[in-house]
């Protein structure tokens, strides 16, 4: 039998969809198209594959730049935790790049290093280094005493303790860096594209934006949207849901 539960996120879906129609109806301007409108254009964009194509390289950009500021965040962010004379130190850096606008870093990016792949990356890097830092910070600094402890009397090596003491107690804190930051990096992405690329996602929408296409608008927001949340539902919960196996 299906319960409630399990339609709810579909009637939810399709009354949006409800809405979206009754209101482009009632409006009937170009500035609002019906969703069968912004579904055709969708679906020609993918036969011409232009839609396929920017949102690969956007993505591949996420990746990248993602994997980049998880790696290097997760690193410092350990080191800081552990350190507690370098972690007042870099304490106030943390708090100055947090608190830079994500715009600015992405003009002086391009100002300093031109209008190239290499400062789009960087740009999303420096941007979402500082929330993987200090989250990961945090995890560092609530590790059990006791079990390094016990690591250190059994005499685990560095890389055993890492793998079986440390990296469990912080997976839950990377999972929460990994799932804040994606939101935080596509859009930056977004940004990234549209003041500095010849391609992507963001590049397409300040095109259509020029055009005053909002139908074009619409079909690329709906088809990254949907790419970003297929990620989250078959890749971000699933780990989430293995970070928090050990509740009850």
């Amino acid at each position: 039998m299906i319960s409630l539960k399990n339609i709810l996120p579909g009637l939810s879906l399709l009354a949006l969809l409800l809405l979206w129609q009754v209101l482009a109806t009632c409006l009937n301007s170009n500035n609002l198209p019906t969703p069968i409108v912004v579904g055709n254009v969708l679906w020609q964009g993918c036969l011409s594959w232009q839609i396929p194509y920017h949102l690969g390289v956007t993505l591949l950009r996420l990746v990248v730049s993602f994997s980049i500021a998880m790696l290097l965040g997760c690193a410092i962010g350990i080191v800081l935790g552990r350190n507690k004379q370098l972690d007042s130190f870099f304490d106030n850096w943390l708090v100055i790049f947090l608190n830079i606008p994500a715009l600015v870093t992405i003009i002086l990016c391009y100002v300093w290093f031109g209008l190239t792949e290499v400062a789009a990356i960087l740009a999303v890097v420096i941007n979402k280094l500082p929330n993987v830092i200090v989250t990961i910070r945090e995890g560092a600094r609530a590790l059990d005493q006791d079990l390094l402890e016990m690591a250190r009397c059994y005499r685990f090596g560095r890389r055993k303790t890492l793998l079986h003491v440390v990296w469990p107690q912080l997976y839950p804190y990377m999972m929460a860096a990994t799932r804040t930051g994606l939101a935080l990096v596509w859009k930056i992405i977004l940004v990234v594209e549209l003041l500095g690329r010849s391609n992507g996602v963001g590049f397409q929408l300040y095109s259509f934006f020029q055009l005053f296409d909002v139908a074009s608008l619409l079909a690329y927001t709906i088809a990254f949207v949907a790419i970003i949340q297929l990620l989250e539902l078959m890749v971000l919960k699933p780990l989430d849901i293995k970070a928090q196996r050990w509740r009850r």
